[in-house]
């Protein structure tokens, strides 16, 4: 699949009718600073759709972008450790909850997307459970493979390919973009 056009619609913090328009909405959810932007922007290949940034922690809303016309690339914020008060994290946390489990949005998949370098944290392994709970498909992309050396890597991927059975996990580099292909596949089965 080629992405031909996509454009930034709006940013919400809660229910909207864009939810309920009837378009697939693609989420991608990770933890602060894990490259959620920078991964979006190398799918669409545009260096600023998604707002990026060296400081964890400037999406604290849902970004919906027009893919093709056809479906929303939703950028959820980071959850973990960007620098806000613990009132604001868990306004954040909530948030992306309520999307995630009460927002009725009828036709939804998920990238979850975990740092190679850091590997499985303790935030991924509990979205993934929420995602299994609430029977949300979603596939791992694991970012910044090329940060890796090759031994480190195939250490790195194998773990978590073993923590994640049965989930399909890509390797990306938001940076060269390898693994492009494989996730557009997968996006847009």
């Amino acid at each position: 699949m080629v992405i031909t056009s996509a454009e930034f619609v709006k940013g919400i913090k809660g229910t909207d009718k864009i939810l309920y328009d009837g378009k697939l909405q693609v989420a991608f959810v990770g933890r602060s600073n894990v490259g959620k932007s920078s991964l979006i922007n190398s799918l669409v290949n545009r260096k600023n759709l998604a707002r990026s940034s060296s400081q964890p922690g400037k999406t604290i809303r849902l970004d919906f972008f027009l893919i093709n016309n056809t479906l929303y690339f939703v950028d959820l914020p980071g959850y973990g450790f960007a620098k806000f008060s613990q009132g604001k994290h868990e306004d954040i946390r909530k948030m992306m909850l309520w999307y995630l489990e009460y927002s009725e949005v009828k036709r939804r998949k998920v990238v979850l997307i975990i740092d190679a370098v850091v590997g499985l944290t303790e935030f991924d392994q509990q979205m993934i459970e929420v995602l299994k709970k609430h029977a949300i498909e979603f596939i791992i992309a694991v970012n910044k493979v090329d940060k890796l050396k090759a031994g480190e890597r195939e250490q790195q991927l194998k773990n978590i390919q073993e923590e994640c059975k049965g989930i399909s996990v890509i390797p990306y580099s938001a940076k060269t973009k390898e693994g492009k292909g494989s996730l557009l596949k997968e996006i847009f089965m």
